[in-house]
């Protein structure tokens, strides 16, 4: 609720908005969607025209950085706090996130965090609350309590590790109030809290202790916190290591996919590199991470390959697989001996976090951005444990209490709450000459049914143009390729698995047409047609179909064919001939590739001219010449010669690869599926 127009008093909701945004627009502050903040001020309540005391806190699963107000809970403070009269105990503290719904004022915005209480209880006007990686790197330093007194003398208050809930919120306000001389505390294993009377004392007082404790690593660290150099260990030539991380993320995103599909994101950055060139990486990676956010996003510790980036692929991939089986057996055994009768069900024992010395960090989730956040997660735990480990040693919080945090059934009901996911959520397609017509109009329909989608074509910019109109880089990505070049062909299937982790779905669409007689044509007429379209298809086809052998996970291959793959018609046999050996393809690799569950079909359009790149290019112009029409009416003679009369649309093609591909045609291969409005001479018999 916002104070009245015509009142120049600050407006808290405001004041804490833009103080959010700015504290989450610097990653050394807090993580995406990590930490929380609140205000406190008066309104005059709507109902009984009284003066009102109300907390704005960030919702729950909101991020500090892109906050806007229906991303905060408003809740009436002496509701809120006469809860303390009715608190059950920590053993039953969960049940006080429910209560905070009979706190709520208004209607409307985010659902409260468990978090709330910490802002509510706490005496200050401004609250904040956030996981920085040099605050948490005291946190989790063996000797913590000394540290902060060390570095903050009596500014900055201890709070051994707890869960967060209500309890906490107790114990920091207790804490604020014995010590009024402080700004802010340390939470042990998890973060910081600062407060002030106004909201630039807040944030001023949160970036007085990020930037303290980062002072202080930087002057007082030991030279090597990780340890001396692992002999053999040293990151490759970034070529080099993109292309061997390009060769394992398909077995790697099998491991992460085995309970259930997953999407992946690579990071081959100097801090992942240097981390696992050192001697201590072993250790300090099996210890696993320690701040809530971090490990409800990369589980409680990665899949470390502990191979040197010298030994043959062959070697690793084989490494990696003993590796999984053995990453499964300890996280079932991590759940067996912390599960109680009421835990939630095992959320799959796949690792979400795979770290390959001299290569980088391969990161999963359920989209891009979740696992592209996951990578930044382990990043941030990393830069925990060098500025622990250069203090002290690094000592997260123990097994118990992380599955306390990982298997909550506050969390387990957050993730219940998730929107169902849409029918090719986890998939990631490749489409070739996809910045126009059909392409396009395939690229767009997959990603809005949930797909991450590489634009490829042979002109970049319009491939970028076209991903960038899809969504962003988390949803689409342009890259360049000519599909009648194999090296080509391979760095835009490298792409692909670099961006998203693998491909899932592959749509042989590049094409081109040349209108002309058997007499008229010329072999590099013939040729051209032919490298593009019949070896185009073979090349892109045979390059992706190792990736999805290697994964596992089965897959689909699609030809945009044409029905001049079965219609014979004038001026067209250089074209003709190509579309019957797509059509021919579909068939051979159907036979071939169903063995590993990867299913191939095709579709058959004719006629698409709206949008189309061929028929702008010259063939719309000599098409109608030979059809005695003019090149603008040429899309309704097509559909005046169909048995339906309806013009094409690239958009009817796109709902037939969606068909194809889609939950209902899982047993559906080797078809060809016409989209020409009924064409009877193009029946296939």
């Amino acid at each position: 609720m916002s104070t009245s127009p015509n009142d120049t008093t600050p407006n808290p909701a405001a004041e804490l908005i833009a103080r959010s945004n700015r504290l989450g627009a610097d990653p050394k502050n807090t993580n995406y969607a990590g930490g929380n903040t609140s205000a406190k001020g008066t309104v005059t309540d709507p109902v009984t025209g009284r003066p009102v005391e109300l907390v704005w806190v960030k919702g729950s699963g909101g991020d500090l950085g892109t906050l806007t107000e229906s991303g905060l809970a408003v809740l009436r403070l002496d509701r809120m706090r006469a809860l303390v009269d009715v608190y059950p105990g920590v053993d039953r503290e969960d049940e006080m996130v429910a209560a905070f719904d009979y706190c709520l004022h208004g209607k409307g915005g985010a659902a409260p965090s468990i978090d709330t209480a910490m802002h509510g209880l706490v005496d200050a006007a401004h609250v904040d609350h956030l996981h920085p990686d040099s605050g948490i790197a005291i946190a989790t330093a063996a000797d913590g309590e000394a540290l902060t007194g060390a570095i903050f003398g009596d500014k900055v208050a201890w709070v051994p590790w707890r869960r967060p809930g209500f309890q906490l919120g107790l114990d920091i306000a207790a804490i604020k109030e014995a010590n009024p001389q402080a700004v802010g505390c340390i939470l042990g294993g998890h973060g910081i809290t600062a407060w002030g009377d106004t909201s630039e004392e807040a944030e001023a007082n949160s970036l007085w202790i990020i930037d303290t404790a980062a002072a202080h690593i930087a002057e007082h660290s030991r030279p090597e916190p990780f340890g001396p150099a692992l002999q053999g260990y040293a990151a490759l030539p970034q070529q080099e290591r993109r292309a061997r991380a390009a060769v394992l993320a398909p077995t790697i995103r099998g491991i992460a996919s085995h309970d259930r599909p997953m999407v992946g994101h690579f990071t081959d950055s100097d801090v992942v590199l240097d981390f696992l060139a050192s001697a201590e990486h072993p250790r300090l990676a099996a210890l696993g991470t320690s701040c809530p956010d971090h490990f409800l996003r990369t589980k409680v510790k990665p899949l470390v390959l502990d191979l040197p980036p010298s030994a043959p692929v062959e070697d690793s991939v084989a490494r990696l697989q003993e590796l999984a089986v053995a990453y499964r057996e300890d996280y079932q055994g991590y759940y067996d001996r912390n599960a109680t009768p009421d835990s939630p069900a095992i959320r799959g024992a796949d690792p979400l976090i795979v770290l390959v010395p001299g290569v980088g960090m391969f990161s999963y989730g359920k989209d891009k951005q979740t696992a592209r956040v996951a990578g930044e997660f382990y990043v941030n735990a990393i830069n925990v444990m060098r500025g622990a480990e250069g203090l002290s040693t690094y000592a997260p919080i123990d097994e118990e209490e992380k599955f306390r945090i990982e298997y909550w059934a506050l969390e387990e009901a957050k993730l219940q709450r998730m929107p169902k996911p849409k029918p090719l959520a986890t998939r990631i397609a490749l489409v070739t000459g996809a910045a126009s017509g059909i392409g396009k109009a395939i690229a767009t329909k997959l990603a809005a049914e949930g797909a991450c989608v590489v634009v490829a074509d042979l002109d970049l910019a319009k491939a970028q143009a076209a991903a960038a109109e899809i969504g962003g880089p988390d949803v689409a990505i342009g890259v360049q390729a000519d599909v009648s070049d194999e090296a080509q062909v391979q760095a835009m299937v490298d792409a692909a698995v670099l961006a998203f982790g693998g491909v899932d779905l592959v749509v042989n669409n590049a094409g081109l047409s040349l209108s002309k007689s058997l007499l008229d044509t010329t072999v590099a007429d013939w040729d051209l047609q032919h490298d593009v379209m019949a070896k185009g298809s073979f090349l892109v086809s045979r390059t992706a179909a190792r990736v999805l052998i290697d994964q596992g996970l089965g897959g689909d291959i699609i030809y945009i064919s044409s029905k001049n793959s079965v219609f014979a018609g004038p001026n067209n046999i250089a074209y003709s001939a190509v579309k019957a050996d797509q059509a021919h393809q579909v068939r051979l690799l159907a036979a071939e590739l169903g063995q590993h569950g990867i299913k191939v079909n095709g579709v058959n359009p004719d006629g698409v001219v709206r949008g189309s790149g061929i028929f702008s290019s010259g063939w719309g112009a000599n098409r109608a010449a030979v059809y005695g029409v003019e090149e603008d009416k040429l899309g309704e003679f097509y559909a005046q010669r169909t048995l339906l009369k309806r013009e094409v649309l690239p958009e009817h093609c796109a709902n037939a690869v969606f068909a194809l591909c889609g939950p209902d045609m899982t047993h559906t291969t080797g078809l060809h599926i016409p989209v020409d409005a009924g064409v009877a001479a193009a029946f296939l018999r």
